[in-house]
């Protein structure tokens, strides 16, 4: 199933698990434009590289994936109405002039997009409700605008509620990765669509960002779908039984 703002991919069910990627697309609408050159539709600033394919082969394998279907500099699904950087003017020191919008033009993007993508995400979690919400997502080795090293390959990202994240990050460094405990960034400053979702429907869920050099190629994005597949069943299987109460 596509739309102009989603891709859900696989058959969700509930009691299993879903893949939720905010930012796994680079699509700008064709009535849309950005005022920046193509080649930084690849860059981090306008999609999380990699995780996508790793999405669309942990479908392979039997789970299911919700991917949003336009690029996060046209409209941010992980942030909220009242932050600057859900439509940014300026993305790690590149200025983005088509997104200098007036309120109107700005509700606009809202109503046609991060409105209907949240809307319906909340009626397929209500529909069937998972066991456990991936948030996955990627991170870039070094910002162009900051130069403190990232050293991490996977960081475990969290708010409120940690049950999958204290799962989650001594099995990823049981398997020799070095893991990020809320890096690099923390979850509680940077978590709004899990904010939404998952915390206060009780829904278990683990935020997860991978380095992006480690998964800009096929074979590493094979790799960690692999990863991610087997840490999704460790963690639900540790996972205490609960039954989530979705409104």
């Amino acid at each position: 199933m596509e739309t102009e703002y989603h891709r859900l991919l696989g058959t969700p069910v509930s009691g299993g698990v879903l893949v939720v990627s905010d930012h796994a697309s680079n699509r700008v609408p064709d009535d849309i434009d950005l005022g920046i050159e193509d080649a930084l539709l690849d860059e981090h600033i306008a999609i999380d590289i990699g995780v996508a394919a790793i999405a669309e082969r942990m479908v392979q394998a039997g789970t299911a994936a919700w991917l949003g279907n336009v690029s996060r500099l046209v409209c941010d699904f992980n942030r909220t109405h009242d932050v600057p950087g859900m439509m940014p003017e300026i993305s790690d020191g590149y200025v983005i002039p088509g997104n200098v919008l007036t309120k109107e033009e700005r509700q606009a993007r809202v109503d046609r997009l991060f409105d209907p993508y949240h809307h319906a995400l909340a009626a397929q979690l209500n529909k069937t409700p998972p066991a456990l919400i991936l948030s996955l997502h990627s991170f870039t080795p070094g910002l162009a605008t900051c130069t403190k090293p990232r050293p991490w390959q996977v960081g475990v990202l969290y708010n409120q509620d940690e049950r999958a994240a204290r799962i989650a990050i001594p099995w990823l460094e049981a398997q020799g990765f070095v893991t990020g405990d809320q890096e690099p960034y923390s979850g509680k400053l940077l978590n709004a669509s899990m904010n939404r979702h998952a915390e206060p429907n009780g829904l278990p869920y683990l935020s997860i960002e991978i380095r992006q050099d480690l998964i800009a190629e096929e074979a590493g994005q094979a790799e960690w779908a692999d990863v991610m597949t087997r840490l999704c069943a460790a963690v639900v299987g540790q996972l205490p039984s609960s039954q989530p109460s979705l409104g």
